[in-house]
């Protein structure tokens, strides 16, 4: 049975090979997709993750950092820096804002870093300055390379002219970019002397995250105190809520197409086969013979299509992100895994249902007329 329905899969030729590339352009649709859901939703969270801190400490009723804002005075830093457990500190202004450059707008995560920022300014450079002075801002390369803008070029931000001294790498997202210019600057801009928004707190060795931001919370009034990982949590679902979403829709309109294409792919193949599998049944096959049958060629037929999607997805997604870099693709094995198990259940569904249509005929009836 099983040789015979391989033999008669590919017997179709031409059919058969127009069949797995039509599955192969849905599965590549929703790689797609995904990649790219997967690729803003990492993106979303760069800076917090980089930063790679034990805890973040903030104003009291704040909880993120994506549309949020949070002053508190300088000197609850000092305080943080003397409680038990408590190995180093580092604090930064923050603000969201929309700037512009090369004729377009661009929500911005804009970071005041002190003089001495070790991990709280960019963890990747492309060229240029890492920690910028006064008067000077390092920007993304791929908002660079969108805008024009360069090394030695000016860029105005609220109301104050900014020279680009530095390019950063992975600080870019479809959802916003990130730009550091020094602290005092942006202390001018927000009227902000003796503030600081976040405080990025590391533990002394053996000290729990969750521990330490309960003592900090503790210690100090009119502030919140949390974990690495619960602050990134935090962030994605306020981004996932704000404009990541939109992604995630595209995503699941993909894939729904995807799936439509996949049954329809698979049910149009098997009806074409439906005589060669009534002959099958009136020479002696049984029910669960075709349906076994049908099931062997559904798989194959969409098994084929996912490679050959993945293949296509291999020479593709670099070329993409080489002409628009503004679009970040992360392929996943847990992505890949979801898209192969779904398909492969509704390209049997489909494929059964001319199937059932077979065994439910007469085996005579297909030598007359």
């Amino acid at each position: 049975m099983i040789r015979w329905s391989i033999k008669s899969l590919f017997a179709e030729g031409i059919g058969v090979v127009a069949s797995c590339f039509g599955v192969a352009f849905a599965f590549l649709l929703v790689m797609f997709f995904s990649a790219v859901f997967a690729g803003e939703s990492d993106r979303i969270t760069a800076y917090p993750k980089q930063v790679n801190a034990d805890v973040w400490v903030m104003q009291k009723g704040v909880a993120n950092m994506h549309m949020a804002m949070s002053q508190l005075w300088d000197w609850k830093e000092d305080r943080i820096r003397l409680i038990e457990g408590v190995k180093s500190t580092e604090s930064i202004l923050y603000l969201n804002a929309v700037i512009n450059a090369g004729g377009r707008s661009w929500f911005t995560y804009i970071v005041g870093l002190k003089e001495l920022a070790e991990y709280s300014g960019p963890w990747a450079m492309h060229s240029g300055k890492r920690l910028p002075n006064r008067g000077e801002v390092v920007i993304p390369d791929v908002l660079a390379r969108l805008t024009g803008l360069t090394i030695g070029d000016s860029l105005q931000i609220v109301d104050h002219t900014f020279s680009i001294v530095g390019l950063s790498s992975g600080a870019f997202s479809m959802a916003n970019s990130i730009v550091f210019v020094n602290y005092d600057d942006l202390a001018d801009t927000m009227s902000a002397q003796g503030m600081v928004s976040y405080v990025m707190v590391r533990a002394n060795e053996g000290v729990k995250a969750e521990q330490l931001a309960r003592r900090i919370h503790k210690e100090l009034e009119k502030v919140n105190a949390l974990p690495q990982k619960v602050f990134i949590e935090n962030d994605h679902h306020m981004a996932m809520q704000m404009g990541v979403e939109i992604i995630a829709l595209m995503t699941m309109i993909g894939s729904a197409l995807a799936l439509v294409i996949v049954a329809f792919t698979s049910h149009a193949f098997i009806s074409r086969k439906k005589r060669d599998l009534a002959i099958a049944k009136a020479v002696g096959f049984r029910s669960w013979h075709i349906y076994t049958s049908v099931l062997i060629q559904a798989m194959i037929l969409t098994l084929v299509g996912f490679v050959l999607a993945g293949l296509f997805a291999l020479l593709l997604f670099p070329m993409i992100t080489a002409f628009a870099p503004e679009i970040s693709l992360q392929v996943t094995l847990g992505s890949l895994t979801e898209i192969g198990i779904t398909a492969l259940l509704v390209a049997a569904l489909a494929a059964l249902w001319p199937a059932r249509q077979v065994a439910k005929v007469d085996p005579l009836s297909v030598f007359h007329g």
